[in-house]
């Protein structure tokens, strides 16, 4: 097993010891911090659960007002093989990189006339997307500084509530009984994101603060057999803890699809509690949590998770030159699920909400998961 090199973020943001905490110590911990309006009457956990990641309440600085620049100028400093977190709605694309979402893990946004939380999270290499909106107001979401289960715990500016970045769920706070709605996104490359979404725009490195975009402050993490940090539950042996999988949660029914098995296969035509779905995971996007320079980390693919229903018929798929083929009229998909040749060209397969995810983050929170197997 490869030691976790965090040699960055942790040192850089805070000197605060990463310790775990007992419920009385952890309750200490937050009564230092008077500025918190968070109540902590209200709650669905046990305390005790949460943790110290390290760097306090913002001491990992959430995105606000992002700003975005155009692709032939993301192209000077952002590689190809650089993986992005695609967002396209109501027909705005814009693109993340990993880059600097590693630093900042949130990114407070609109795309399509839709607020956002762009959200990742390193240690369990959860990218997630919420619509902002809740319960009739429009909050921003900041990082909280605590996790759980190895999870970012974020914070929304209006309640102070805490909440689950794995679930979109608030589990400590006023906001207790609200979820925020998953949008379908994708960990792609730079390089599908510009052939797919010409006009779309890209963050921009301009966010105010000075971080070392393009470098990796968890070098050796994305290993499949590594320790979880921070992780104090039990590991489910189904998998190793770091194995990335695609999961999905349709209804009552959760299930993954291991890397191991996807990179080789590249297409998996599946139906899930009645839903027909297929898997794509093809070539492109490079790790972000391998190599200390994002750019020369191992390939590891890009994925997206698709109903292959078009015009009422149910096709199927294979993988041939990096694209996606469908059986019934041969025409050829790109990753992000658009046809760019044949019959079916300018057609769009409807996204289904998913996450690529380490095994251990998606057994923690779904342990009646299925695992696909050939």
């Amino acid at each position: 097993m490869k030691p976790i090199k965090i040699f960055c973020l942790l040192i850089a943001l805070t000197t605060t010891p990463i310790t775990m905490f007992a419920q009385s110590e952890l309750s200490e911990i937050l009564k230092a911090y008077p500025d918190w309006k968070t109540n902590f009457d209200k709650k669905t956990i046990n305390i005790g659960e949460l943790m110290s990641g390290g760097p306090p309440k913002d001491g990992i600085p959430a995105i606000f007002k992002p700003k975005f620049e155009t692709q032939d100028e993301a192209s000077e400093w952002l590689d190809d093989k650089e993986p992005v977190i695609g967002v396209e709605i109501n027909g705005e694309a814009k693109a993340y990189p990993l880059s600097i979402l590693i630093w900042h893990e949130i990114a407070n946004d609109e795309v399509g006339g839709v607020p956002v939380a762009v959200s990742f999270c390193p240690l369990c290499y959860s990218a997630l997307v919420y619509d902002r909106r809740v319960n009739g107001v429009v909050p921003y979401f900041g990082v909280s500084g605590l996790l759980r289960n190895s999870d970012m715990v974020m914070y929304d500016n209006v309640t102070e509530s805490f909440w689950q970045q794995f679930t979109g769920e608030a589990i400590v706070g006023d906001m207790v009984g609200e979820k925020l709605e998953l949008i379908p996104t994708q960990i792609i490359s730079f390089k599908q994101f510009k052939d797919a979404y010409p006009d779309g725009k890209v963050l921009s490195k301009d966010t105010g603060y000075d971080r070392s975009y393009g470098q990796n402050p968890y070098i050796g993490y994305d290993d499949i057999d590594q320790r979880p940090f921070l992780f104090k539950g039990d590991i489910d042996d189904r998998l190793p803890p770091n194995e990335k999988v695609i999961a999905i949660k349709q209804g009552d029914i959760n299930k993954a699809y291991p890397y191991s098995i996807t990179k080789v296969e590249h297409v998996i035509n599946d139906n899930i509690n009645g839903t027909p779905v297929v898997i794509f995971h093809g070539e492109g996007a490079v790790s972000a949590l391998d190599d200390r320079t994002i750019a020369d980390s191992k390939e590891v693919g890009s994925t997206g998770v698709f109903n292959p229903v078009v015009d009422g018929k149910t096709l199927t798929f294979k993988y041939e030159d990096g694209y996606f083929i469908d059986n019934e009229t041969g025409s050829k998909w790109d990753i992000t699920g658009k046809a760019v040749d044949g019959k079916y060209r300018g057609k769009n397969l409807k996204r289904i909400k998913h996450g690529d995810y380490f095994a251990f983050a998606w057994f923690v929170f779904r342990p009646d998961t299925e695992i696909y197997s050939k």
